[in-house]
C-alpha cells in the first residue's frame, strides 16, 4: 500500500502504512486509478485520509466541506466515515479531474452524501450558510487566508478546520525557498499561529497538515 510521507525517510513511512492504514477497497481503487494522473502528487495519501475520517468520527461531524477536490479522495474517505445523514459539499473547478471522483463516489454508494459544486470556491463560498462541523482545506496555496477566514466563519464552534501542505516538503522552514507558493505557506502558518479564535496543531501528516478547533 502507498502512501505520501515527503517528511520521513521511506521506511519509516512504510512502517506507519503498515501498521495503521486500513483503506477500504474502493479508496484503494480510486488511488490506484488516480496514480496515471500527471498531477497524482495532489492525492493526500491513505493515511491521511484515515486519519480525516476519525476525525470527522471523532466530533460527531454531520455538515462537511471541502476546498479542492482532484479526483476525490479525501471527501471519499469523509462520506464513508459519516453517519447515513451526513454531507459533504465540494469545491473545484475542473470538471475532468472530478469527473472520476463522481464514479467512485458512485460505486461507494455514497454519491448521495455529496454535492460538487464546480466554480471558483471562493464565489461557492459566499453563496454558503453555515454552520458546518468540518472544513478540509486543499486547493491554491496563495487563496489560503481567504479560505480560511470563509470557512472559520462559516464552521460551528468546536468545529475543525484541516489544511493540507502546510510544511511544503520541508520548503516552509528553508530560507532559501522564495518562490509564491511557499511565501503564501508561510505567512498561512504565521497567521494562525497568532489567531486566537482557535486551538491550533500543525502535525507532520502527509505533507503537514494544521488542525484549526474553533473556539
Amino acid at each position: 500500500m502507498a502512501s505520501r510521507h515527503p517528511l520521513f525517510p521511506e521506511k519509516l513511512a512504510r512502517y506507519i502504512v503498515e501498521h495503521s492504514v486500513r483503506e477500504a477497497e474502493v479508496l484503494r481503487e480510486l488511488r490506484e486509478a488516480t496514480a496515471s494522473n500527471p498531477h497524482a502528487g495532489m492525492q493526500i495519501g491513505a493515511d491521511q485520509g484515515q486519519f480525516m475520517a476519525l476525525l470527522v468520527q471523532a466530533i460527531g461531524a454531520r455538515r462537511c466541506l471541502e476546498i479542492g477536490t482532484f479526483t476525490g479522495y479525501s471527501a471519499l474517505a469523509v462520506a464513508l466515515a459519516l453517519p447515513a445523514d451526513g454531507r459533504v459539499l465540494c469545491c473545484d473547478i475542473n470538471a475532468e479531474w472530478t469527473a472520476l471522483a463522481r464514479r467512485f463516489w458512485r460505486k461507494a454508494g455514497v454519491e448521495h452524501k455529496i454535492e460538487l459544486r464546480l466554480a471558483p470556491a471562493l464565489e461557492t463560498l459566499a453563496q454558503l450558510e453555515g454552520p458546518f462541523d468540518f472544513v478540509f482545506i486543499d486547493a491554491d496555496k496563495e487563496n489560503y487566508q481567504n479560505y480560511y477566514e470563509r470557512s472559520l466563519a462559516l464552521l460551528r464552534r468546536g468545529g475543525l478546520i484541516a489544511v493540507d501542505n502546510t510544511l511544503w516538503s520541508g520548503a516552509v522552514a528553508d530560507a532559501r525557498a522564495r518562490d509564491a507558493t511557499t511565501r503564501a505557506l508561510r505567512s498561512f502558518n504565521d497567521k494562525l499561529h497568532g489567531d486566537s479564535r482557535v486551538a491550533l496543531s500543525l502535525l507532520p501528516i502527509g505533507d503537514g497538515l494544521t488542525l484549526a478547533l474553533k473556539r
